[in-house]
């Protein structure tokens, strides 16, 4: 009876110790860093993106770590991370002495996509570093301008493959800054569109759709840019949570 009881306490106590460990295992699928530090126009919705992302991020089983401290771009530190966030992270298209990507910065993240890392860019992402070409090749484009406020307009789908998307609905009416482009990389593979007639009451001049979200392979890593979330609500809805979550995964790859 000793024996018997003995083996099923020891059976328990490994039944249990496998059960914690896969726990922890499904909860470290890798470390996470989101930036959301600026220098140029400050979106009052980084707070509500940085904390969507940290819990959805947790959520799905990675580490994250956030900072507005530029010092956190050296190869070191960024040889803990698998997948980088750049939430908003504007400079000053007028001041070249606003931007933080200088120097051994800039070896750091060439550094970290080179190591076969991923990078997301997130809305004012593409208001950034302007004096960097490479930074520009990086997200696919900058920024030139946006329709006034934040009016409604209908988003398309056009790639539901890709891990961003394979949870959205083919085509959604909601509201948001919509961004326009200079210099836009026409290899980039577009996951998201918007329709220019359906911005606002009255719609927008030009026909053709506008790109919205996309994706490339760039210098040996991977790059997602989003350009949603302009607003707090907008981190609340299950788009973008759905999107981000599968944007992370491709980021941090396998």
């Amino acid at each position: 009876m000793t024996s018997r009881r003995m083996i099923l306490g020891l059976c328990t106590a490994l039944l249990a110790m496998t059960s914690f460990g896969g726990v922890a295992f499904a909860k470290d699928k890798g470390r996470v860093l989101v930036y959301s530090g600026s220098t140029g126009y400050r979106h009052a919705s980084i707070p509500a993106a940085v904390t969507a992302i940290k819990a959805l991020g947790e959520k799905a089983g990675y580490l994250i770590d956030t900072s507005e401290d530029p010092e956190v771009f050296s190869a070191d530190n960024l040889a803990k991370y698998r997948a980088l966030v750049l939430v908003s992270n504007s400079t000053d298209p007028k001041k070249p002495e606003s931007e933080w990507f200088v120097g051994a910065r800039r070896d750091a993240l060439v550094g970290f996509l080179k190591a076969g890392k991923g990078v997301i860019g997130l809305h004012a992402a593409a208001d950034s570093h302007y004096n960097w070409d490479w930074y520009g090749q990086m997200i696919g484009g900058y920024f030139d301008h946006h329709p006034k406020g934040t009016p409604k307009g209908v988003v398309t789908v056009l790639d539901s493959r890709h891990p961003a998307t394979a949870k959205l609905p083919k085509t959604l009416q909601r509201n948001d800054e919509w961004y326009y482009y200079k210099d836009f990389d026409p290899t980039m593979r577009v996951l998201v569109t918007i329709d220019p007639k359906t911005i606002g009451d009255a719609g927008e001049s030009d026909v053709n759709p506008n790109p919205l979200v996309w994706c490339h392979d760039f210098g040996g890593g991977r790059v997602l840019y989003s350009a949603l979330g302009h607003t707090d609500e907008s981190w609340s809805e299950p788009y973008l949570i759905n999107l981000m979550t599968g944007a992370l995964a491709y980021a941090v790859g396998k």
